[in-house]
């Protein structure tokens, strides 16, 4: 299923964030830490989402630090939040898992 890519209003973006555990909105962007027991899973984690942000053509701002990976998502092009930040970070979910 492809989704089209467009800015999300506020009510759809609250909407969208109540459904989305661990995430929420920080500086304008959707945010989330990840904690993972080891460097290789937390490593393993950003190459896993790599690839389906590359699939997508839509990359996050990461950070990692041992078994942490900080994620901010946003749409540089649209000046906002996105339904490919939403569709990131449900995918990025499940991966976690």
């Amino acid at each position: 299923m492809k989704i089209k890519r467009a800015l999300l209003s506020e009510p759809e973006l609250r909407a969208a964030v109540k459904r989305l555990p661990g995430w929420r909105i920080q500086n304008g962007k959707l945010h989330r830490e990840f904690k993972f027991d080891s460097f290789p899973e937390a490593f393993g984690f950003m190459s896993s989402v790599a690839i389906e942000a590359e699939a997508m053509n839509h990359h996050p701002e990461w950070f990692n630090v041992y078994n942490k990976v900080v994620v901010d998502l946003v749409t540089h092009d649209l000046n906002g939040i996105s339904t490919f930040d939403i569709q990131l970070a449900k995918k990025m979910n499940a991966l976690a898992s």
